[in-house]
C-alpha cells in the first residue's frame, strides 16, 4: 500500500509562507522521476532559486556585517550557498515527506539524498520568488539561513581538502591528481602535477614534493573556478 503524502500544510507552516499559485510549490517538489509529472520537474526553479539564494544571502552579509572587508564576505557566501547548506535548510524544513518522487526512488531512500534535497531547496525558493516577489523570498531565506549566517567562519580548508569537499557538494566523483612531469636532480626535485575534476578543466602545480605540487594544482582550480579569490587565497 502507498504511503500516504503528508497534508502541505505541515511544510507551508514551516515555511512561513502560503503560495497564492499552489502548483508552485508542487512543481518544486516534484522530482523527474515523479509518475505523472507531466513532464515538469523541479529543475528549472531549482535554476532560478540557486540565483536568488546568491543575491539574497549576499544583500543579508553586507546588512549583516557593515565593516567585514570583500574577501570575509565572499568567504561567508561561499559558506552558506554550499550545497550542503542548502540540503541543511531542507532538512529543517523536512521536505522529504513532500517530494513527489518515482516508487524506485522512494525506496532507495533518496527522500533524504542530500543532493536532491539541496536542489529542492533552491526549487522552493525559486518558486516563492516567483510567486511572491524577490522581497518576500529574501525573508524566506533570512529565517531560513539566519542561524548559518552569523555562526563563525568554519576553519580554513587546505586546497586539496577543499578541492574534494567542492566537488562532493556537486556530486562529482573525487579530483584525480597525476604527475606530469619530475625534473632536477634526486636532492632537489621538482613536481608538475595534474589535478582532473569532471566537468572541470585541467589545472597543474609546481612544487618541490608531490604533495606541494598537488596543493598548487587543487588552489589554481578553486581560483578559476571562483570558490577561492586571489586576496583570500593567491598566496602560493
Amino acid at each position: 500500500m502507498a504511503r500516504r503524502a503528508p497534508s502541505p500544510e505541515i511544510l507551508i507552516e514551516r515555511l512561513g509562507y502560503r503560495f497564492k499559485n499552489a502548483e508552485l510549490l508542487t512543481e518544486a517538489l516534484t522530482h523527474v522521476s515523479a509518475p505523472n509529472g507531466n513532464g515538469k520537474s523541479y529543475q528549472r526553479l531549482e535554476f532560478l532559486g540557486d540565483r536568488v539564494l546568491g543575491l539574497a544571502i549576499s544583500e543579508l552579509l553586507f546588512e549583516s556585517f557593515p565593516t567585514a572587508p570583500e574577501g570575509e564576505l565572499s568567504r561567508r557566501l561561499a559558506e552558506l550557498v554550499r550545497r550542503e547548506s542548502c540540503a541543511e535548510t531542507a532538512l529543517a524544513w523536512d521536505v522529504g515527506p513532500h517530494l513527489r518522487i518515482g516508487a524506485g526512488e522512494a525506496q532507495s531512500g533518496e527522500r533524504r539524498n542530500p543532493a536532491i534535497l539541496a536542489d529542492v531547496c533552491e526549487s522552493i525558493i525559486g518558486a516563492v520568488f516567483l510567486d511572491g516577489g524577490y522581497d518576500v523570498a529574501k525573508a524566506l531565506i533570512g529565517r531560513a539561513f539566519v542561524d548559518k549566517l552569523t555562526a563563525p567562519q568554519r576553519a580554513m580548508r587546505d586546497p586539496k581538502s577543499a578541492l574534494q569537499e567542492w566537488a562532493q557538494g556537486r556530486g562529482l566523483p573525487t579530483p584525480v591528481y597525476g604527475v606530469v612531469e619530475q625534473t632536477g636532480p634526486d636532492h632537489a626535485p621538482k613536481f608538475r602535477v595534474v589535478v582532473r575534476v569532471k566537468d572541470a578543466e585541467s589545472e597543474f602545480g609546481l612544487g618541490a614534493s608531490k604533495r606541494i605540487a598537488e596543493q598548487a594544482a587543487a588552489r589554481r582550480l578553486l581560483l578559476r573556478e571562483g570558490v577561492w579569490t586571489e586576496e583570500t587565497h593567491g598566496d602560493t
